[in-house]
């Protein structure tokens, strides 16, 4: 059986740390330190959970001078959850193009 092509966007969701980033992050493009706040984690740790949701799809980052700026990225959420729906019958129908 061949894993499913959404496995890492299940394991980052599966942890309630990086859903947490994830709802952070729809506020905003966050910087890791503005990140950390409110989260007792050593920067280890939320550099983990980070490359996590980096490895999944989940956020982008980009460099701004010595900071890295996280951004919420939808689109791999959006495959899952028509992927779940499909998996239910109700898949959402898709328009044919012009």
């Amino acid at each position: 059986m061949e894993p499913s092509p959404h496995a890492s966007a299940f394991k980052a969701l599966a942890d309630p740390t990086r859903r947490a980033i994830l709802e952070r992050l729809k506020g905003g493009d966050l910087s890791a330190g503005e990140l950390a706040e409110g989260f007792e984690l050593t920067g280890a740790s939320l550099s983990h959970h980070l490359s996590l949701l980096l490895q999944a799809g989940l956020v982008r980052v980009r460099r701004e001078g010595a900071f890295r700026i996280y951004t919420l990225h939808t689109t791999v959420l959006q495959e899952v959850l028509s992927w779940l729906m499909d998996l239910n019958g109700k898949a959402p129908k898709r328009r044919r193009s012009r």
